[in-house]
């Protein structure tokens, strides 16, 4: 589905049938040098089963048109000008790593478009080491083994993908390599140094006035369930919601553990929410 956003189009994945405004509206946003695909194993259930499913492709992302956007909350305010595209009031937000610190922000500058945010391997701050930084910058396909290394807890996690012929590591590392050859120039930094420069994490928490779900993986070498506490710590002071779901899993949750981070976020998503 192709939207038209600040001009530019916009894809946004939507699980398989035609986007329906009228249903209960998931939105699903990916991390750094990633795109929509990272969640097709959960889109497509929740589009089969009463949800109207937008998985976005960030700005110079795959699908959607560049420039790539340098700062968190420039990203939060593109999400809200795709939601208005779409003709969605309100939504379910899910955002894995980088697009974690999306969905918190949106959901803390729009409180009242938000009915639920999942978090999923968030950080709060989400520093990004320099030599990581400096790969990114000037040694992308380094950057990129680093990242694909370090987002798995095993070479051959299971369950995973539910079929034969799949590998966790080759799928992640081609993925990535196509959205750099698909985006700009250095989008790898770009993503990065936006994680890296986003301090309020803990301010917008307290923002917030939806239920919150955050999911860790117990084996993340990324983001470590710990690097989690602040932030639940900052929505349980707001009396905010929340919770947290701890999946045997790395970085990668979605394709480690696509079940079980299929039925953490179904089953928050479907919960009856009172905020207006």
């Amino acid at each position: 589905m192709i939207l038209d956003v600040h001009g530019r189009p916009a894809y946004a994945y939507t699980g398989g049938k035609p986007f329906d405004p009228a249903l209960p509206t998931a939105v699903f946003i990916h991390g750094a040098e990633h795109d929509h695909s990272v969640w097709a194993l959960q889109t497509r259930y929740f589009a089969h089963h009463g949800f109207g499913v937008l998985a976005v492709d960030l700005p110079g992302h795959h699908r959607s048109r560049g420039p790539a956007l340098r700062d968190i909350g420039a990203m939060a305010d593109w999400l809200a000008a795709l939601l208005d595209a779409a003709g969605v009031a309100r939504a379910f937000c899910a955002g894995h790593s980088m697009g974690s610190l999306i969905a918190l922000d949106f959901a803390a500058r729009y409180p009242e478009r938000a009915t639920h945010l999942a978090l999923l391997a968030t950080a709060a701050p989400m520093t990004v080491s320099d030599a990581l930084l400096d790969a990114a910058a000037n040694r992308e396909p380094e950057a990129i083994a680093m990242v694909n290394q370090w987002s798995h807890s095993t070479f051959a996690a299971k369950p995973s993908c539910p079929g034969p012929g799949f590998w966790l590591h080759g799928m992640n590392q081609r993925l990535m390599e196509r959205v750099a050859a698909t985006g700009e120039p250095r989008l790898f930094h770009t993503d990065f140094s936006a994680c890296n420069a986003w301090t309020e994490g803990i301010a917008r928490a307290a923002q917030v006035r939806c239920p919150v779900r955050l999911i860790v993986g117990q084996r993340d070498a990324m983001t470590p369930p710990r690097a989690a506490r602040p932030l639940a710590d900052a929505f349980a002071r707001a009396g905010v919601a929340i919770d947290t779901v701890t999946l045997d899993a790395g970085h990668a949750l979605m394709t480690e553990q696509p079940d079980a981070t299929l039925d953490a976020l179904f089953t928050f998503a479907s919960r009856p929410t009172t905020n207006a």
